[in-house]
């Protein structure tokens, strides 16, 4: 459980990017927001701005454009 000071980055860290590492090496992974209405599901999952705005500042991108970031991170570090 994340406490209300957590940050999106924090939850990308402990939960979803051992996830994303683990589809980059070809397995299936899945990251659910469950909870309570207007708790903050989709602003974690989406952020602010768009996917390019959530690259380049980890403080407005949600964890889909840091799974974004870092899938793409790694497609290019293998050609």
């Amino acid at each position: 459980t994340f406490g209300e000071s957590t940050t999106t980055t924090q939850v990308y860290n402990n939960v979803a990017r051992g996830i994303v590492q683990s589809v980059s090496s070809g397995l299936n992974g899945t990251i659910f927001a469950y909870g309570q209405t207007s708790s903050g599901k989709t602003h974690t999952m989406q952020g602010s701005g768009s996917i390019e705005d959530g690259c380049q500042d980890s403080n407005s991108g949600g964890i889909v454009h840091m799974a974004a970031h870092d899938i793409f991170s790694h497609i290019a570090s293998d050609q």
